[in-house]
């Protein structure tokens, strides 16, 4: 698939240990407006200790549907209630 992420693939990004730990599945993203960051989440916890770091390209190795957010807009929230939904994205002032 083409990179079309507006980050590089080494470029550092935020996870849920439930996702690399668990397997829990990636159903809330959000690209910050202030500085273009990336944040994937499994939308069960809030807890900033359940966050890690990793690379935009080991974020997306996690779920190729990911490909599909690729372009959305700083300031956007992508979300889902399953794996089996399609991402559904909005604007989202303050992120």
């Amino acid at each position: 698939m083409t990179w079309s992420f507006d980050q590089d693939k080494n470029v550092a990004a935020l996870i849920t240990k439930q996702v690399v730990d668990q397997g829990f599945p990636i159903l809330h993203v959000i690209h910050y407006s202030d500085d273009h960051s990336w944040a994937f989440m499994c939308g069960t916890t809030s807890n900033p200790s359940d966050t890690l770091v990793v690379s935009m390209e080991q974020a997306v190795s996690f779920d190729t549907s990911l490909y599909e957010i690729a372009t959305m807009p700083p300031g956007c929230i992508a979300s889902r209630n399953s794996v089996e939904e399609d991402w559904l994205c909005e604007r989202v002032d303050g992120i």
